[in-house]
């Protein structure tokens, strides 16, 4: 694993000096906007509103998998859906400046969803919709799968090859995560035939931002192929009535634009356990980043995976239980 922090060359002139090569001058404002996978900043220009300039995380994506991204979200934008695609600017969405890969963004502002209502689930159903009914029309070449290997035994593989877990708590995690991972399996085999299709791949309320408008999504950046119910169930809390309620909503308004396969509700509570493996993987694999241990603390403490034990074996149990909507 490499040891060198990835950002550790980004200082504030080079992310002005890489704005300023596309001939857009910086005025010296800059603003590190919340980010840890990526270095995001506001950036002011002698002319004109700021830019949101994304620099990504080296040796994650392939230039061509970044490219698909940006292909896809200029695709929804084009067929007037209210997503932020990156600027073409000198013929490119995607500029390089001292071995980083950047994108600059219009500035977009906005507030969290209201989710507790039903029309704005309505809402966010039919947008998400409408996004899925363009993410079916072709497939992602470069852009890798949401699936039991890439989420599940991956970040388990991972986190055991490079000591992550307490030797006290090795054993009972290592049987939690089997039992979980046979869970998954399970799920999948009850929900049939399944398509994977162009998603969003992480939407919960923190990348959507809402105006008197409606809904706009933000951050592509984890869009991958997965099943549908990906973009849906991050939209879901609270007690099992509750969430089924919920969903009902959120299904009223998707189902305008894009036909729901049934069979994905049995993936609910395996791509929430799915999810919450590879967090787990994706903390370690960015430990040696300085930004995680001072954002992170609590992360491979004793504590945390006696946590994640529990959490787990909470997951088994909700794979076993009916879909929220029958």
């Amino acid at each position: 694993m490499n040891t060198i922090p990835p950002f550790a060359h980004l200082t504030p002139d080079c992310v002005m000096n890489a704005i300023d090569s596309l001939g857009l001058p910086c005025d010296g404002r800059l603003l590190a906007l919340n980010s840890y996978e990526n270095r995001v900043y506001q950036v002011g220009q002698d002319d004109g509103p700021p830019l949101v300039a994304k620099f990504y995380r080296p040796e994650r994506w392939s230039r061509e998998a970044i490219l698909e991204e940006h292909a896809f979200t200029l695709e929804l934008f084009e067929r007037e859906l209210p997503v932020v695609p990156p600027i073409i600017h000198q013929g490119s969405s995607l500029h390089t400046f001292e071995g980083f890969q950047f994108a600059i963004f219009n500035k977009h502002g906005g507030r969290a969803p209201e989710l507790e209502s039903a029309s704005t689930l309505e809402w966010m159903g039919r947008f998400i919709g409408r996004i899925h009914a363009v993410g079916a029309l072709a497939p992602f070449v470069d852009r890798p799968a949401l699936n039991i290997e890439t989420f599940g035994t991956g970040p388990r593989d991972f986190l055991l090859s490079h000591d992550f877990i307490p030797a006290s708590l090795k054993p009972a995690w290592e049987s939690a995560v089997a039992l979980a991972l046979d869970g998954v399996r399970r799920c999948f085999d009850r929900a049939g035939d399944v398509t994977n299709i162009r998603v969003h791949g992480d939407c919960h309320i923190g990348n959507v931002l809402w105006t008197d408008a409606g809904p706009h999504f933000v951050d592509f950046d984890d869009s991958r192929s997965a099943p549908a119910v990906q973009d849906l169930w991050m939209l879901l809390s609270g007690e099992r009535q509750e969430m089924s309620r919920q969903l009902v909503d959120v299904l009223i308004g998707y189902e305008d634009f894009c036909d729901f396969d049934p069979g994905e509700l049995h993936l609910i509570e395996a791509l929430r356990t799915l999810r919450l493996i590879h967090y787990s993987g994706w903390l370690a694999r960015r430990w040696h980043d300085p930004a995680f241990p001072a954002a992170f603390p609590w992360f491979n403490t004793e504590h945390y995976w006696q946590d994640r034990i529990l959490e787990l074996r909470e997951q088994i149990a909700l794979m076993d239980e009916p879909p929220l909507v029958v």
